[in-house]
């Protein structure tokens, strides 16, 4: 295909996909997928997945849904390592409308009337990062929803080259899996009900970043605390002496992390506890908390204060009872990476290299499926999708980013092929 024709592909797709609603919703992975309309998506992409003549295309009853592209290899080739590619097909819930109407626009510069009727507007002095756009074909929301570039920019991508493979025998390559989840946005749950036996793979990668350029392959470790603490009620009129309010001793054990070290007070790699919700009443408080830090060390010397600080807590009111809970959420991918796995990394820069687009390197204040995946001995790393404005409906797409998105997915793909012996 032309570059023209492969944007239209790309682009037919991905406006296909945006258009099918697939918001999920935080439960805490009480239900996955969170959502019924996540089987919607999830349902088109095997019809396509089959028609594509893919192999062991599954889908589970967690909604995630696998298969392979068998290799195309001439007789005698070497051993070609199997390559992955995960994509999570739910859209984020920011208190915006569940559907999504694109639409295509020719940004020539100034601000972009998202939707007049409703007087919504991308105002260009609020948004600096639109000018590098300019001539350039942008897809944007109506200004009632996120685009959903995040995450199926990505889902669009992967899907188009899985066509282009299987329509062209020419195009050597190894086996190429698959794995569509469900539930990222709200923590990671479609990747942590992967079946890995589904998913084969020497490496894989997820796209499931910004702008033109961007690779990650550094993340935060996550872990979440919550601290329940049971104070003891009394009425006010006898209370002196037996009351012991949860409110206030929640406050305190609050109060007792360093406000520095808050998310509004970090950036870069620098970690921090966040206390994300108090919920009381007059016998109970419960405060949940998440834990954050890039560097593993200095992870677990958070988790070692927090259980300090509960200690503390418990001396100062006996009369309390104090319990937690804790749980890590994800890894670091960096701390994944070995000189065994290493090429999924430095392939990434040469795609890069020869299709002359400039590497971003960013440490994610966040994570990905492939933070998940990583602890599961599979290395993920992560590439742009072109988007921006994730989790806005500010977000757009420009439509030559999201072709060269694809054309990374396909060099890669080669590269796995060329470096094989």
């Amino acid at each position: 295909m032309t570059d023209h024709e492969t944007e239209e592909e790309l682009v037919k797709r991905f406006l296909r996909y945006v258009k099918v609603p697939s918001q999920s919703e935080a439960n805490g992975g009480v239900k996955v997928p969170s959502t019924e309309s996540q089987w919607d998506m999830a349902h088109l992409l095997q019809e396509e997945l089959n028609a594509l003549g893919m192999a062991d295309v599954s889908l589970s009853d967690k909604c995630v849904l696998t298969g392979y592209l068998p290799a195309n290899l001439p007789t005698g080739a070497p051993h070609v390592p199997a390559v992955g590619f995960c994509a999570h097909m739910d859209t984020v819930d920011v208190s915006l409308s569940p559907v999504v109407k694109p639409r295509r626009v020719r940004y020539e510069g100034g601000d972009i009337v998202l939707n007049e009727k409703e007087n919504i507007v991308m105002r260009a002095a609020e948004h600096p990062e639109l000018a590098p756009y300019v001539g350039q074909e942008l897809i944007v929301t109506d200004g009632t929803s996120v685009l959903g570039a995040d995450n199926k920019a990505a889902v669009a991508n992967v899907m188009t080259a899985l066509a282009t493979l299987a329509g062209d025998a020419s195009i050597p390559h190894g086996d190429i899996y698959v794995s569509f989840v469900p539930d990222e946005e709200c923590g990671l749950w479609g990747s942590k009900n992967m079946d890995f036996t589904k998913f084969p793979v020497a490496y894989a990668y997820t796209i499931d970043c910004c702008a033109l350029g961007e690779v990650v392959y550094e993340t935060f470790n996550a872990g979440s605390a919550a601290v329940t603490i049971q104070g003891v009620s009394a009425h006010p009129m006898s209370a002196k002496g037996v009351l012991v309010n949860p409110t206030l001793l929640a406050v305190d054990f609050v109060n007792l992390f360093d406000r520095s070290e808050t998310p509004e007070c970090t950036e870069g790699t620098e970690g921090y506890i966040w206390c994300q919700t108090i919920r009381s009443n007059p016998s109970t408080a419960v405060v949940e908390l998440n834990i954050r830090d890039h560097d593993k060390a200095r992870y677990e010397g958070r988790k070692r204060l927090i259980l300090e600080n509960i200690e503390k807590l418990q001396k100062r009111e006996p009369r309390a009872r104090v319990t937690y809970t804790m749980e890590d959420t994800y890894g670091n991918i960096a701390d994944a990476v070995t000189d065994a796995n290493r090429s999924a990394i430095d392939n990434l820069y040469e795609a890069m290299n020869r299709l002359d687009i400039t590497p971003k390197t960013i440490a994610m204040r966040g994570g990905t499926d492939g933070s998940f995946i990583s602890t599961k001995g599979i290395l993920t790393p992560n590439y742009f999708t072109g988007a921006l404005n994730f989790h806005s409906n500010c977000e757009f797409l420009p439509i030559p980013s999201l072709r060269k998105s694809y054309e990374v997915t396909m060099e890669l793909i080669a590269l796995a092929c060329e470096k094989a012996k």
